[in-house]
This record gives structure tokens, C-alpha cells and sequence, in this order.
């Protein structure tokens, strides 16, 4: 890791334990996931002019009207899919600036990650390129409708919230496979885990959360 990643200052590795913590007094408990929010360097992620605020435990603008997540929310949904093993193949719906993408990426096999809009798709490419992740194939498209040429997935995750959950992702879904997503209108919205069984889906509720709205088309 070179000294951009490292940081300094708001940006150091105390700053970032600080975080970590902060998450496991909130629940979170898996080891690996831990481990990636204190590696992971999300000051590279946002405007350098918010980079003293990266380790906050707080959603922060990326441009274009989306957010870069809070890191317990990031956490949660990373330990929601790949609770009891590594999923093979995820679907990530919603790219952003990839700070999720990078939480994830060692915790899968492969992600296939769909970006409706184009100019954070690219600096989201960028930015897990300099950090040496491989892993992740991109699509520049409407999430709303999955990636199916690549179904079925054995996790879906997604980074904005549908009013209702789309259908069409329910069934790119695998066998046991899970599909963690907020849902619901802007301020009354919550975070849901399904589980594939046959053609059942066993649905949990994880908490209430405030994602930006899924929205359909690309820009």
C-alpha cells in the first residue's frame, strides 16, 4: 500500500481503527468484513475536499446526485451476502464511486457490477484498478434489469432503493443464493435480505437505512 493509500492525518490507520470499532460496537462481527473496512482507503473515494471526513461513519456526495454509503451500512450488506462462505458470483447493482465494490471484492469470486451513470462508472474503474482488484467485471446499464446473460448468482446486492423490489432480480438469483437490498420510498426505507429456496423467498429484515432511489435508464 503506498502512502496515498496509508494516509495521513483524518486519513491514517488510527483514524481508520477508530471506525472499525465504532462498527463493532454496532454489530458488526465478521472478521474479514472488519478487515476490509480498515484497508480499504475510503478517502480515495470521495473529493479530496471531504477526505478529512472519509472515515466518519457517515453517507458523503460522490457527484451526479449519489452518495458514497456509510461504512456500517457498507459493513452490514457485505456481511448480509456473504454470511457462511463466499459467494462465486455476486451482482452488484449500483458501481458509484466502487467503495462497495472494493469492501466486497475479495470476499467473491467474481462481481459483475452495473452503473446507470457513465462518468462514475469510470472513475470507479479507475480507482479498483489502482488498488490492484481484478475481480470485477462492469456494465454501463439499467440495474433495474440485472445482468442476465450472466444468471444465476449466487448473491445480489444493491446500492440504491427500489419502492418495490424488481421481480427480474429475484430471479437471477441462484439456488440458496441471497439478495440484500433497501427498499422502499425515501425516508421509510428498509434493509431486506432474501433467500432463495426453489421458488420461495425467505425474507428478512435487517434494519431501517436511507439509500438514493433506484433509478432506471443510464445518463
Amino acid at each position: 500500500m503506498n502512502t496515498e493509500q496509508k494516509g495521513i492525518g483524518m486519513t491514517s490507520a488510527r483514524t481508520r481503527e477508530r471506525l472499525v470499532q465504532r462498527l463493532v460496537e454496532q454489530g458488526i462481527r465478521d472478521p474479514r468484513v472488519l478487515d476490509r473496512i480498515r484497508n480499504v482507503p475510503r478517502h480515495l473515494f470521495v473529493d479530496e475536499a471531504l477526505a478529512s471526513r472519509a472515515y466518519e461513519d457517515t453517507a458523503l456526495p460522490i457527484g451526479h446526485g449519489q452518495t458514497i454509503s456509510q461504512p456500517y451500512v457498507v459493513a452490514r450488506m457485505t456481511e448480509a451476502v456473504t454470511i457462511g462462505g463466499t459467494p462465486e458470483k455476486v451482482l452488484e447493482v449500483g458501481t458509484g464511486c466502487g467503495y462497495q465494490t472494493a469492501v466486497l471484492a475479495p470476499l467473491a469470486g467474481r462481481i459483475y457490477s452495473i452503473e446507470r451513470i457513465e462518468p462514475l462508472l469510470e472513475r470507479a474503474k479507475d480507482r479498483l484498478r489502482e488498488l490492484g482488484i481484478r475481480n470485477v467485471r462492469f456494465k454501463h446499464g439499467d440495474g433495474s434489469e440485472g445482468w442476465p446473460s450472466q444468471a444465476p448468482f449466487d448473491a445480489i446486492l444493491l446500492a440504491a432503493a427500489p419502492h418495490a423490489l424488481p421481480q427480474k432480480l429475484l430471479k437471477q438469483l441462484g439456488e440458496g443464493g441471497r439478495l440484500v437490498a433497501p427498499v422502499g420510498p425515501e425516508g421509510r426505507q428498509e434493509l431486506l435480505r432474501f433467500t432463495r429456496r426453489g421458488d420461495q423467498f425467505l425474507r428478512e429484515r435487517l434494519g431501517f437505512v436511507s439509500f438514493v432511489p433506484l433509478l432506471g435508464g443510464v445518463t
